[in-house]
């Protein structure tokens, strides 16, 4: 089961949290049909998404990380709720690239570096918070490392992989974000960066060890670390026929009307899951005899 871990340090200088995201991952990866570079980059953003959601912690909050780098595989967005559940896609799924000199998928490759990770958080107020950044590689954690420094100004580090199988499953996913207090000095900072460098690639500690807190634990492994929060994440989608139905009147009676005219009903499909909504010729002509009754009464 997909897992979020929150911690301090007992010196209250280190904040971190860290999930393992191999099932969620997994389930984007059948939804969206992606490739091995596709998955992995989705993988990444939707780890991300999750521990940045689950920071937000107002109950209707959502944040959304949306990568746009000009590379093949457009643009990557992942959506979390306040819990860290998320939801995402690619915009072309079906992009393959050969393997980087080192033998990795090259996700900065697929992603592309020429342009911009934006973070948007909907705290149910009238205008969300949106923070931009240029990218700079499109490896996505180094990306989002920059965004916290440059748009937070808080020092981050951050790693995020997704190890694909020779079947092209996901067999292990995750992260970490690990962030300084205000009061850390350098001999914090110090023991992170070494912490960091002594424990290696995220993609080969998950294959390890599959908990969340052994990771923290790892990487943090200079400090004593204080469990704040643990708690479940799952791939989950919240689009329902009624948010549908307000999609397809909110294009108005003359598109509908057309719609009805070509194609007789309409079949509608979510970007996030693999749900299709399906309305028939009668079903379009109720939505559109409400809409117009409803311009009669206004008028």
């Amino acid at each position: 089961m997909d897992k979020l871990v929150r911690a301090i340090t007992k010196d209250g200088t280190v904040k971190a949290v860290a999930v393992t995201t191999k099932d969620l991952t997994e389930r984007a990866r059948n939804i969206q049909k992606t490739l091995p570079v596709a998955t992995a980059a989705l993988g990444r953003a939707l780890a991300a998404a999750s521990m940045m959601g689950n920071a937000l912690k107002e109950e209707a909050a959502s944040l959304t990380l949306q990568i746009k780098g000009g590379g093949p595989l457009g643009t990557v967005l992942a959506v979390s709720d306040h819990l860290g559940n998320v939801r995402g896609y690619v915009q072309n799924p079906q992009i393959d690239l050969p393997l980087r000199e080192d033998g990795k998928l090259d996700v900065g490759g697929a992603v592309g570096a020429e342009g911009t990770l934006t973070v948007i958080r909907d705290l149910g107020m009238k205008e969300p918070y949106i923070g931009s950044v240029g990218l700079l590689g499109g490896e996505i954690a180094e990306d989002l490392a920059a965004y916290f420094v440059e748009s937070e100004q808080i020092p981050t580090a951050c790693a995020l992989g997704v190890l694909v199988d020779r079947d092209q499953s996901v067999k292990a996913a995750g992260g970490y974000i690990i962030q300084l207090l205000p009061g850390a000095d350098e001999d914090v900072i110090t023991k992170v960066e070494g912490g960091v460098l002594a424990a290696g690639p995220v993609t080969k500690l998950l294959d390890q060890n599959s908990d969340p807190e052994a990771l923290l634990r790892t990487v943090l492994s200079d400090f004593k670390v204080d469990i704040l929060e643990t708690s479940p994440i799952a791939y989950k989608c919240y689009c329902s026929r009624d948010r549908v139905e307000r999609a397809l009147i909110s294009m108005g009676v003359a598109d509908l009307e057309d719609l009805l005219r070509e194609q007789g009903g309409c079949e509608l499909g979510c970007q996030f899951c693999d749900t299709v909504y399906r309305y028939t010729a009668e079903e379009l002509r109720e939505l559109i005899d409400r809409l117009k009754d409803q311009k009669s009464e206004e008028a």
